[in-house]
């Protein structure tokens, strides 16, 4: 009994010589379960999903003039005022000094604003 527990205990601390046959029993195990185990074990690892504007911001072109639409949930206000100037903080990063020409709510089916559509002129630099 006690060579049985002298070879666990060698499985358990890792004691084998690489390339003696319990070594290679152990990296046998160990690649069976890497291989195996995903079939039988759900792990919950899924790969990230690709979100196209995870910002919320895009843009398009009518023409000469740009338009962006930016989700509701980036603008933050309570007032006209308030929603021209958070756009505006959240547009020129992107596309440099521009002034809101024509702004526009979306609205989903209830009502509530889902994104605001923004179209910009660029302006010259400072």
């Amino acid at each position: 009994m006690s060579r049985v527990w002298r070879t666990i205990k060698g499985y358990i601390f890792w004691t084998y010589e690489r390339g003696s046959f319990h070594y290679d029993v152990m990296v046998t195990l160990i690649l069976i379960f890497i291989f195996l185990a995903p079939q039988f074990i759900d792990f919950k690892d899924k790969p990230a999903e690709h979100q196209p504007h995870q910002t919320g911001i895009f843009f398009t072109t009518e023409g000469s003039q740009i338009v962006y639409n930016v989700d509701a949930s980036v603008v933050d206000a309570q007032d006209e005022g308030m929603v021209r100037t958070n756009l505006l903080r959240v547009i020129e990063p992107i596309s440099g000094r521009v002034s809101i020409t024509r702004l526009e709510r979306v609205n989903d089916s209830s009502g509530h604003i889902v994104a605001y559509r923004a179209v910009v002129h660029k302006e010259g630099p400072r």
